[in-house]
């Protein structure tokens, strides 16, 4: 007994990585009768996001779709229901959806143990609710739909407007989380955050081959997403991205101990005065001497009111010449509503960043 504590003392040990997200739960290797476990793994603004941690298991069994009558086992089935649910599946599944699946508060979306996908169609808004979780899936080619009535709770339906054919919408909605997702080739954007919506974290995703990547912050004028408050952590920012990681406007953005390589246009731009708190981050620009600087204010050539944002690098790592313009005042009290969680070292992050994305996890083993 004794030794097997002992070998399992030392697996842990091993697989420790300094993220605190998944040294919370990945060195279990019973994490399949532990799941809820995650709830309670969150850092940064979302840290609060709880999911369908108080609630039962809820077993999707058919990619099948249905945006009206869907029916049980449904995926759109599950994420309407009013109790809260924890949401898994028994079999790798690619799931096209007919129009916008339209959360529910109180959801966990859990796609451990098997290839989950959701893609070539219409993909995922949450809109005017709380507590929603997203791990594990891979979102991708997702295309605009609408003018369809669709169903939001069980017995609700919205008359929706054609969507942006957005990866993930995130419309007026609070307390949301979204974690260890592969994200590409979305029409408009992969993560869209807007319309007052607050209490977010952004982590361990990766995302590559897209254009437009993260939208937070509705317009310029649209001054209620001056509440926002948004973490983007531990996320690998891949091949073939162009801008918007992220473009953000209003609100207080903390973006955290993640890797950038190779922006095409820009890395983090923004208006109409955002406060933008990049720590711990490693920015790889690319080889073109056209996209070294990380950063871009939208605002017209001669309007300097920009140098008074706070815009700050902290423990950046900028590597083959990138550079970052900072801004605004530098001392820390600028940055407390930006500020939601402990940077690690940037040297530490080729520990931390291999394993962003939907990960292998199989039953019974590490995950």
């Amino acid at each position: 007994m004794v030794k097997q504590s002992h070998t399992r003392h030392s697996q842990i040990k091993e697989k420790m990585t300094g993220n605190p997200i998944d040294d919370c739960w990945r060195c279990d290797p019973d994490w399949e009768a532990n799941r809820k476990v995650l709830a309670d793994c969150g850092i940064g603004f979302g840290r609060n996001a709880i999911g369908g941690r108080d609630g039962e298991f809820y077993v999707v069994m058919t990619e099948e779709d249905d945006a009206r009558n869907p029916t049980q086992g449904m995926l759109r089935h599950a994420v309407v229901q009013k109790e809260p649910l924890w949401i898994i599946f028994d079999h790798d599944m690619s799931i096209t959806l007919q129009e916008e699946l339209l959360m529910n508060s109180y959801k966990t979306i859990d796609g451990r143990g098997f290839n989950v996908e959701i893609s070539n169609g219409p993909c995922v808004t949450i809109q005017g609710v709380t507590n929603v979780i997203i791990h594990g899936i891979y979102i991708h080619d997702c295309i605009p739909a609408g003018n369809a009535v669709v169903i939001d709770a069980p017995d609700h339906y919205q008359l929706r407007g054609i969507s942006d054919g957005d990866g993930i919408s995130v419309f007026g909605a609070r307390d949301i989380w979204i974690d260890h997702c592969t994200m590409s080739q979305c029409r408009d954007g992969l993560i869209d955050v807007v319309s007052g919506s607050t209490g977010v974290t952004v982590s361990n995703n990766y995302m590559f081959r897209h254009n437009e990547v993260m939208l937070m912050g509705h317009s310029d004028d649209y001054v209620q997403d001056k509440n926002m408050q948004v973490t983007i952590a531990f996320n690998y920012f891949g091949e073939g991205l162009v801008q918007r990681i992220p473009r953000c406007r209003h609100g207080y953005f903390h973006i955290v101990n993640n890797v950038y390589t190779g922006w095409e246009m820009y890395a983090i731009g923004g208006s109409a005065n955002p406060t933008i708190n990049s720590q711990g981050n490693v920015f790889i620009a690319s080889d073109s001497s056209n996209t070294k600087e990380v950063t871009k204010r939208e605002t017209p050539p001669e309007d300097e009111e920009w140098k008074s944002w706070n815009w700050r690098s902290d423990g950046d790592m900028l590597m083959n010449g990138a550079q970052f313009t900072t801004s605004g005042n530098g001392t820390a009290d600028s940055y407390a509503k930006a500020s939601s969680m402990v940077a690690r070292p940037a040297s530490l992050l080729n520990n931390i960043i291999p394993s962003a994305g939907v990960l292998n996890c199989q039953i019974g083993l590490l995950c």
